[in-house]
């Protein structure tokens, strides 16, 4: 006589890669994320795949504006469960602490975490083993038809 078998839970998926604290290594970050997105089953121009793209572009270009140590380079982890949506973690080792703001109209910059806070359903920053730092966001997605 067979046991039959159950099915448990979708298991989480899991991307990290390190970059180089560069305008390049950004780029790379969010390409590659996007990349593994589409693999996940959330390709361009939907709503998932977009959405986290830009937390990602903008959470690496802080990690490289703000947080540059010269030798240093950053790390993405996505972590994609299709209950809970997707969490972006970026690691960097600059001790400062991301402020959200509000720049005025004229200012060419400082939008960034005004604009995560808006698109993400939760985002926060936590210590790391060594110096530095995690800012991390999740993103909700739809269930895959």
């Amino acid at each position: 006589m067979s046991v039959p078998r159950t099915q448990g839970p979708t298991p989480a998926r899991t991307f990290t890669q390190r970059f180089s604290a560069t305008g390049r290594g950004a780029r790379l970050a969010r390409l590659l994320a996007a990349h593994q997105l589409t693999e996940w089953g959330h390709p361009h121009g939907t709503e998932a795949h977009d959405t986290v793209i830009l937390v990602v572009a903008e959470l690496a270009a802080n990690a490289v504006l703000h947080s540059r140590v010269p030798g240093r380079d950053f790390a993405l982890s996505l972590s994609h469960d299709e209950s809970r949506g997707v969490r972006i973690e970026v690691t960097d080792t600059h001790p400062a602490l991301p402020t959200r703001k509000a720049p005025d109209s004229d200012e060419s910059g400082g939008r960034g975490l005004v604009l995560v806070d808006a698109l993400a359903t939760a985002w926060g920053v936590r210590d790391r083993f060594g110096p530095g730092k995690t800012v991390w966001a999740e993103c909700a997605i739809a269930p895959r038809t």
